[in-house]
């Protein structure tokens, strides 16, 4: 059997197509290394591919020389800062992926689905789901016919009305929230849905950043980033820690290069060697384009095993205090005594911790710990950041919080070039949970939102993402509302994510494209076209364009302009959709508890952006004068608490956490059993995706072409399971109940990875991440700590 032959017999566990070659599937995958630095040409040259292959290079160039600029519009792709630079190319490939994916000349019509069914829809992959192009127009699924079919505006928000008011209780309702969704619509949601009378509010933080936040909180008294970009420019050494920008944020790259460039020390903790935390070109550079040349990154590349980063930080502080007892550290006891507490618990703790201990549960030598630690004694200002490889674990809020420990021992926190930078994936996944997309919301929320509005909000938690499908399991939740995101893609354990939405008595998805999510129906579902970042958004009886704002991973919150006409006369924007579904259900819900309806007008609000923004100013602390601090060219710093600090927490200063290690984690587990084929498995993602979207089918800094269903190995575990370069195999796990997951058809990498350590791609290996395998106080499935066995693939021969 050949390899396109067995393609087509493939599917994963949620059933979904398995695309073993690339989308024309005729010719075989090749795995190749990759020679030069992240960036550079090969950057640009993908960019043009990109641009040519959405068909519409005119329109994605002019798009291009817009984005992240003044009176431009904000990158639908990360949430990094922009710097000050008046570049014309304020942009980086994965941005520029992004921006042709929006700006696309094809379109998926309602003649695209009268020639396929839903059932033939979902035997397709993500990739080429989303690679058909634009929704042009509101669509209602017919299930007599098994297809989406027209349906207007105004019928799609009078069937939603009519389905939310018959509820008998509002927690019966889920209301999902993608990152890419802006402030204004984020801000009319959360208000739209306690109106309604719940905080069901589910959103992608709960599957990436939640311990970012409550680990900080806890730690400093606030839940995001301490840190501006201009710090950056002044730290002495910066701390990287389970992250890869090279792909997921390559903007962060500018500003590694130039801090590396200037003498900064940029010491890396991460499992897998990635090419972007080694070299960088930068595409804006003109003489490193001409000559060639790059720069080096890391100055130390450190390779913790999955889940070991918490020893790993432990282990720098163990060497900082025999530093100290040999007078070649000393700690910053000034700022200890007057802004912190708990350093004597945690001390105690980490000096009754051996370094076997340390040793086996980091994965790294006591050695590497204490190189570590000779660079953070030598740094005046340091800066910690981290991604996704620490906070999808089940103890991610103590590993968070044993990194800030080390900022607050050296001082490191509240003075320039110094702090804690989470870095948040999707472009205002912060300014959602700053505009009240929050499952557990604040006390100070709800009381200023019900003196502004003067009607009762619920405040009672509501469901995160597990709690959600938990609920639609057991039937306690019927109605879901997605503002954006590919849900049923970015959940774990696929097949009952999936089983559960089926479980819907309607399923509403607020989309530019299509993809998986609006194909796993239950008894009824509708697909609402919204508009792009990238398109202009009229409102109002003048159509005047309008403006909206987002919030980066450094807090500063900026405005953003369409500049390009809607890929169709039918798109709405997502605050007028918002609005539309709001005052169609809340005409039926309010007067029953004796409440006006017109207690907002949602008009009003839509016609013109500002008046949301007066809004939120009204509510949100650190808004005041929100619109004329937006139209500034760069926008305006929301101010950090910690980063002054002043630390709100319950007594008032920074606290050092004092948590044990786990007591072994995942790869400890699995050590034992390492010859029966068990591996730690990561989630990752591929250099052709960003989220759950797949632009393509190559991975180029890891070596992979044409080919997503691949498993980086090390070549020591291959030998030692008999298995080679090249091979497939199935990827077998366990369910919370010890019963066998599958995944089939992974091609073996060898790779630089450490031994016992395995990664592979997701949405592809979400059904082998257990539901109930969530981390503690977050909820976020811990996709960085999977246990998996190595099969010889019956698929492939």
């Amino acid at each position: 059997m050949s390899l396109r032959d067995s393609a087509a017999n493939a599917t994963d566990a949620s059933g979904v197509d398995v695309p073993i070659a690339d989308p024309d599937r005729t010719r075989a995958p090749s795995v190749a290394s990759y020679p030069g630095p992240a960036g550079g040409w090969g950057a640009l040259n993908s960019v043009r591919r990109h641009v040519a292959h959405n068909r519409a290079p005119l329109k994605g160039m002019r798009s291009l020389l817009a984005t992240n600029q003044p009176h431009g519009f904000d990158c639908p792709g990360c949430a990094w800062g922009d710097a000050n630079a008046e570049s014309s190319f304020a942009f980086c490939e994965n941005g520029a992926k992004a921006v042709a994916w929006e700006t696309t000349a094809k379109r998926v019509t309602r003649d695209f689905f009268a020639r396929h069914t839903v059932s033939e829809l979902l035997a397709w992959d993500d990739y080429r789901l989303e690679d058909q192009g634009r929704l042009t127009e509101p669509m209602r699924y017919d299930a007599a016919q098994d297809r989406y079919v027209p349906i207007g505006w105004d019928e799609a928000y009078t069937m939603i009305g009519e389905r939310l008011a018959a509820l008998d209780d509002p927690n019966r309702a889920l209301f999902y929230t993608s990152g890419r969704a802006s402030n204004e619509a984020a801000y009319l949601y959360q208000l739209f849905v306690r109106l309604y009378g719940t905080n069901n509010f589910p959103d992608c933080s709960n599957m990436c950043h939640e311990a970012s936040g409550v680990g900080m909180q806890a730690s400093l008294g606030v839940g995001k980033g301490t840190v501006r970009l201009e710090d950056f420019e002044q730290a002495d050494a910066i701390f990287v820690f389970g992250q890869n920008p090279g792909t997921n944020h390559p903007r962060m790259l500018g500003d590694l290069a130039r801090a590396a460039k200037r003498g900064a020390a940029i010491v890396t903790f991460n499992p897998l060697k990635e090419r972007g935390l080694e070299r960088f070109a930068d595409p804006q550079d003109k003489r490193e384009m001409l000559t060639g040349g790059s720069q080096t990154i890391s100055s130390r590349y450190f390779q913790p095993k999955m889940g070991g980063d918490m020893a790993a930080v432990r282990g720098i502080a163990k060497a900082l205090f025999a530093m100290e007892a040999s007078g070649r550290f000393t700690p910053d006891r000034e700022f200890i005594e007057s802004y912190t507490q708990g350093l004597d618990a945690w001390r105690a703790n980490v000096e009754a911790t051996s370094w076997a201990a340390l040793e086996a549960q980091s994965g790294l030598s006591r050695v590497e710990m204490e190189a570590a630690a000779e660079i953070y004694a030598g740094a005046e200002r340091i800066i910690a950041t981290w991604a996704m490889g620490i906070t999808q674990h089940l103890h991610a809020v103590d590993s968070v919080r044993e990194i800030v420990n080390l900022l607050l021992l050296g001082g490191h926190m509240g003075r320039p070039g110094a702090g804690a930078c989470p870095v948040r994936g999707h472009s205002n996944v912060q300014g959602d949970r700053t505009m009240g997309i929050d499952e557990k919301a604040p006390a100070w929320l709800i009381d200023a939102l019900e003196a502004r509005y003067g009607v009762p909000m619920p405040r009672r938690p509501g469901h995160n993402t597990v709690n959600a499908l938990h609920a639609l399991e057991a039937d306690q939740a019927e109605v879901f509302i997605a503002l954006g995101g590919n849900f049923t893609r970015a959940t774990p354990d696929s097949m009952r994510t999936e089983s559960a939405m089926r479980r819907a008595r309607l399923n509403v998805q607020i989309s530019t494209k299509l993809n998986r999510s609006h194909l796993v129906v239950g008894e009824e579902a509708l697909i609402l076209p919204c508009l792009g970042r990238s398109e202009i958004d009229r409102q109002g009886p003048q159509k005047l364009p309008q403006v909206i704002s987002v919030e980066d991973s450094m807090s500063m919150v900026h405005g953003s302009a369409g500049r390009v006409e809607p890929a169709s006369k039918h798109l709405r924007s997502e605050p007028a959709i918002v609005a539309e579904i709001a005052e169609a259900t809340l005409a039926r819900v309010l007067p029953n508890r004796g409440i006006d309806p017109k207690v907002v007008d949602w008009q009003a609000l839509v016609a013109d952006y500002d008046r949301i923004r007066d809004e939120i100013e009204a509510v949100i602390p650190g808004f005041a004068n929100f619109n004329a601090r937006l139209h500034r060219p760069r926008g305006f710093w929301l101010t950090n608490a910690a980063s002054e600090r002043r630390f709100v927490t319950p007594t008032g200063k920074a606290e050092f956490s004092a948590a044990p290690l786990p007591e072994a984690v995942l790869h400890q587990q699995l050590d034992v059993r390492r010859n029966d084929g068990w591996l730690t498995l990561q989630s990752l993602r591929s250099h052709d995706q960003y989220n759950t979207t797949i632009y393509g089918y190559n991975d180029r800094y890891r070596g992979v072409k044409g080919q997503r269903r691949v498993l980086f190995v090390n070549p020591l575990d291959l030998a030692r399971l008999g298995f080679a370069d090249g091979d497939w195999v199935d990827l077998v796990g366990l369910d919370y109940q010890g019963e066998p997951r599958r995944a089939p058809a992974f091609r073996l990498v060898a790779y630089d990875t450490p031994q016992g350590c395995c990664a592979a791609y997701y949405p592809e290996t979400n059904a082998l991440v257990p539901l109930e395998s969530a981390g503690a106080n977050t909820g976020t499935p811990a996709s960085k700590a999977v246990a998996v066995r190595l099969q010889r693939s019956a698929r492939i021969v």
